[in-house]
């Protein structure tokens, strides 16, 4: 398999298992969504803005790639984040909305990459100010695993509310090659 079909598999992977984060969520009232269950952003709710929030700085941070991506330019045009524990949306609806949005992002420019993109030295500065130059294509890992990291921890949140997600790894996306 390619890189550039990895990263594919990777962002429809992100699709799949946010839309089964998603349907948990939206069968449990926002008392529970809200609480706070101790994890590093508080609540089921809180971490998947956090997950809203790092998604959008870095696709602002990869649409600056000399590519111009074209599926990323709407995302160069929403609001900054301020702050990566920021509430973006308070109600689910709207946070369910955006993240599907974000998600047909991803998977479009998933199929724009070239090879040719990932070995370019991406220049940018963190949310603290501080500039670093890091190859594309480990920022584009360092991207699917930081939402891989945080859908686990929202996983153990819902096992916590007595909610079973299901089946949760990406080889249930991985093709099967015996046919090859």
């Amino acid at each position: 398999m390619s890189l550039c079909k990895h990263i594919c598999l990777m962002a429809d992977y992100n699709k799949w298992m946010n839309a089964k984060l998603y349907e948990a969520a939206g069968n449990l009232p926002g008392t529970a969504l809200a609480e706070n269950r101790k994890a590093f952003f508080g609540s089921i709710l809180g971490t998947l803005n956090h997950l809203v929030v790092a998604d959008t700085i870095w696709l602002k941070r990869f649409a600056n790639h000399p590519a111009k991506h074209t599926a990323l330019e709407p995302v160069i045009f929403t609001p900054s984040p301020k702050s990566l524990d920021q509430i973006m949306f308070a109600d689910f609806s709207s946070l369910s909305q955006h993240r599907k949005w974000l998600d047909n992002i991803i998977t479009e420019w998933s199929h724009e990459l070239a090879e040719s993109d990932l070995d370019h030295v991406l220049h940018y500065a963190n949310t603290k100010g501080i500039a670093a130059n890091k190859r594309f294509f480990s920022l584009l890992m360092h991207f699917f695993n930081h939402q891989t990291h945080h859908r686990g921890q929202i996983t153990a949140l819902f096992s916590q509310a007595g909610v079973d997600v299901g089946a949760t790894d990406l080889l249930n996306l991985i093709p099967d090659e015996s046919g090859a």
